[in-house]
């Protein structure tokens, strides 16, 4: 029988965790948007809207020691305290994680062969847990997320009566505080690769205090700070 498991990742799998123990259930909840009007002389109309987004409820246990149906290595088996301080810390960042119930195959694996079942990025819309009975120190948890869909300004050019609008495709990757230099990295380099603009160079030079004299002798190893919010 295919074992199936459920991971939790937030930052394009910076940071990525599987459930230690899978739900007995997993309730997904999918409702229509449609609503009914009242026609004077007709009656009542139905009009169909597109759906409402996807929720998921699952509840289970952060296990304080391995048990036999516990699902992951000693190594990998977290304690139940820092997997409810990860979930809370992804909360407050406002950021979409990324929700994956799959077969045996990693989200991290390169060929997982249609073991992915279910792959969306989602918001926490509610998190809650308690200690469980006794002195176990299992953690009872209960998680709901809601899909969540990628959305952004376009912003349009009217060029000889034309409008063109150019999408990006969106990334929910976070920029991180710091970068270190690796052989051949200039400064243009650095902020293609990881602002996605090579102009804005000049804003990490500020940033670090770095001369013009010393863009060329970057030190291999060095690391610098990075501008936040774009």
């Amino acid at each position: 029988m295919e074992e199936y498991g459920i991971y939790l990742s937030f930052n394009n799998l910076m940071d990525l965790f599987r459930l230690p123990v899978n739900p007995e259930t997993l309730e997904i909840k999918e409702s229509g948007n449609s609503k009914s009007y009242d026609i004077i002389d007709f009656g009542e109309i139905n009009t169909i809207s597109a759906p409402k987004l996807m929720e998921i409820t699952l509840d289970s246990i952060f296990p304080a020691q391995n048990y036999p149906f516990v699902l992951v290595s000693d190594t990998s088996l977290m304690t139940p305290f820092e997997y409810v301080k990860i979930i809370k810390k992804w909360m407050e960042s406002k950021k979409p994680i990324r929700f994956v119930f799959s077969g045996i195959a990693s989200p991290k694996e390169q060929n997982p062969k249609n073991s992915v079942a279910l792959n969306m990025a989602a918001s926490i819309e509610n998190f809650s847990w308690k200690l469980s009975a006794g002195n176990s120190g299992d953690i009872e948890y209960s998680l709901t997320l809601k899909k969540y869909v990628f959305y952004q300004a376009i912003a349009v050019k009217v060029d000889k009566g034309e409008v063109k609008a150019e999408t990006k495709r969106p990334n929910d990757k976070a920029i991180p505080a710091t970068y270190k230099l690796k052989a051949g990295d200039t400064l243009w380099s650095v902020a293609k690769k990881v602002l996605g603009d090579g102009s804005k160079y000049k804003v990490i030079q500020k940033l670090n205090g770095i001369s013009d004299s010393q863009l060329t002798k970057l030190p291999v190893g060095k690391v610098i700070k990075l501008p936040q919010g774009g």
